[in-house]
C-alpha cells in the first residue's frame, strides 16, 4: 500500500456499528470489486468496494467479509475470506496478504482462503434467518454491467431461496455519513496532498500551457506523496470550457485573459480531497472576473457559515440560492423584478448557477449518505457555489471540504489559498 497503516480499531468499530443495526439471526456478506477489463488482455487499476474497505481495510480484489454476531461458534462471528497467495501469483501480480497480515490490518480474527467460502457458507445459511446483501444504491448510481454483488445476488437467492434478504446499503449510509476522528484525519492528508497540488500550479499556469498539461502537474505531485491519484475525473478548463461542469477533455491551450477553473482532488487511502478553484493565466483578473469572483466567494463563505449542525439540506440550498439571488442583480446578470415575481419552482439564478451548492464526501467524492438527513457532527460536505456566463465565456467555481462540528464547522482546506489577491500574488512570485 502506498498510504500509512491504518488502525484496525477502525474497521473493527465499524464493523460493531453495522452489526449493532441488525435483527437478531442475521447473516451480513460483502465482496470486494472486480478488476474490470479493459481491452485485449488490458485490465483498469483495482479499485476496491467502498463498503468492504469501510469495514475490513481490505484493499485486495477477491475477498468476502461475512458478519454473523449470532452465530453459535465464535469464530463464525466474523470471517474474512482471501485470495489465496502463491509462488505464481507473488512473480506475475506481487504481493498478497497473508493470513497473519489479514488479523493486524483488520482486527478479524478467522481468516480463510476463498476456495472454502462455498464449503463453510451451508453451515452458516442453516443458522441464519435474515441474510443481508449489497449493492451501490447511491442515488444517482448508474450501473449497467453486473457486478461481483449482484452476481452473488443471483447466485444466493436461487442456492437458499427460503431466506428473508434485505439491504445493507441503507445501514451502511447511514453510518458512512459520520466520520471518525481516524476517517478525518485519511481526509485531512487527501486535502493536504491537494494543497500541495494547487500550490505546484500557481507557479506554473501561464498562457500558452495546455490543460492537460497542468493536469500532469497535479498527477505528479500527487503520487509523489503517496497518493494512489485522483478521487475523480481533474476539471482543468479554460475559458470557456469552465462552463461544462463536467468538462474532463482537458486538451485546450490556456489563452492569455482566460479563467482557468480547476475541480480536482486527491485521493488517499480510499478517501477523497474535492477542492475547485478559479485562477486567471495571465495571473491577473480583469475588473469583471474579479467581480464574478469576489460574488462567487461571498456566496460560497455564506453557505459555509450554514453547514452547521440542525440545519438541513433543503433550507440550506434555499438561502443559499437567495443569497446568490442578489449576487446576480448586482452583477447585472438578474432583473430584481424579474426575480421578485420569479415561478418559486424554477429559480431565475438557475440559469448562471444550476449544481447544488454541497454533496457529503468521504470514502466517494459523491459520497452515500440520506440526502435529506439533518446535518450532524461528524459529517463531511463540499461547499462549491459557481456562476458559470456562457455568453462571456467566464465560469468561476470555488470548493472547500467542511466538517460539521459540534460548535460550528471547520474547513478542512483553510490553508488552500482563495483570496484573489492572494492567488495573484502567489502567481507573481
Amino acid at each position: 500500500m502506498r498510504y500509512g497503516s491504518i488502525s484496525p480499531d477502525l474497521f473493527v468499530e465499524n464493523r460493531r456499528r453495522f452489526t449493532q443495526q441488525l435483527p437478531p439471526a442475521s447473516l451480513a456478506i460483502f465482496h470486494s470489486n472486480d478488476i474490470m477489463p479493459t481491452n485485449a488482455d488490458g485490465t483498469m487499476p483495482f479499485r476496491q468496494n467502498n463498503d468492504l474497505f469501510y469495514l475490513s481495510g481490505v484493499d485486495q480484489e477477491e475477498s468476502i467479509l461475512v458478519l454473523f454476531p449470532d452465530a453459535v461458534l465464535p469464530q463464525h462471528r466474523e470471517i474474512l475470506f482471501l485470495k489465496e497467495t502463491s509462488e505464481h501469483i507473488l512473480v506475475w501480480e506481487g504481493y498478497k496478504l497473508t493470513k497473519e497480515q489479514a488479523r493486524e490490518q483488520t482486527g478479524v480474527r478467522t481468516i480463510l482462503w476463498l476456495d472454502s467460502f462455498k464449503t463453510v457458507l451451508p453451515a452458516l445459511m442453516n443458522e441464519a434467518e435474515n441474510v443481508f446483501l449489497n449493492a451501490n444504491e447511491h442515488i444517482r448510481s448508474v450501473v449497467e454491467v453486473e457486478t461481483r454483488d449482484a452476481r452473488f445476488i443471483k447466485w444466493i437467492k436461487e442456492a437458499y431461496p427460503l431466506h428473508t434478504y434485505r439491504r445493507a446499503a441503507p445501514i451502511l449510509h447511514h453510518l458512512r455519513a459520520i466520520k471518525s476522528e481516524e476517517e478525518i484525519r485519511l481526509m485531512r492528508r487527501a486535502c493536504d496532498i491537494t494543497e500541495k497540488a494547487f500550490r505546484r500550479l500557481l507557479g506554473f499556469v501561464k498562457p500558452g500551457v495546455m490543460e492537460y498539461e497542468i493536469e500532469a502537474e497535479i498527477f505528479h505531485e500527487f503520487l509523489r506523496n503517496a497518493s494512489r491519484g485522483p478521487a475523480y475525473g481533474s476539471i482543468i478548463a479554460s475559458g470557456a470550457n469552465a462552463c461544462i461542469l463536467h468538462y474532463v477533455s482537458n486538451d485546450r491551450p490556456c489563452q492569455d485573459g482566460d479563467v482557468l477553473l480547476l475541480d480536482f482532488g486527491a485521493e488517499y487511502a480510499n478517501y477523497a480531497a474535492d477542492l475547485s478553484r478559479s485562477i486567471p493565466v495571465n495571473g491577473t483578473f480583469t475588473k469583471r472576473q474579479r467581480a464574478v469572483y469576489e460574488a462567487v466567494l461571498r456566496v460560497m463563505k455564506f453557505a459555509t457559515s450554514q453547514l452547521v449542525a440542525g440545519n438541513n439540506i433543503e433550507e440550506y440550498h434555499a438561502a443559499v440560492g437567495r443569497t446568490m439571488e442578489q449576487e446576480l442583480i448586482q452583477l447585472d446578470l438578474l432583473n430584481e423584478s424579474d426575480v421578485k415575481h420569479q415561478d418559486p419552482a424554477a429559480p431565475l439564478y438557475k440559469k448562471y448557477f444550476m449544481h447544488g451548492t454541497s454533496h457529503y464526501l468521504g470514502l466517494d467524492v459523491h459520497d452515500v449518505g440520506a440526502k435529506y438527513r439533518v446535518f450532524e457532527p461528524g459529517m463531511v460536505y463540499t461547499c462549491e457555489p459557481g456562476i458559470y456566463i456562457r455568453e462571456e465565456g467566464l465560469g468561476i467555481r470555488l470548493e472547500n471540504d467542511i466538517l460539521i462540528t459540534k460548535s460550528g464547522n471547520e474547513d478542512l482546506m483553510k490553508n488552500i489559498p482563495l483570496e484573489a489577491e492572494d492567488i495573484e500574488r502567489l502567481m507573481r512570485s
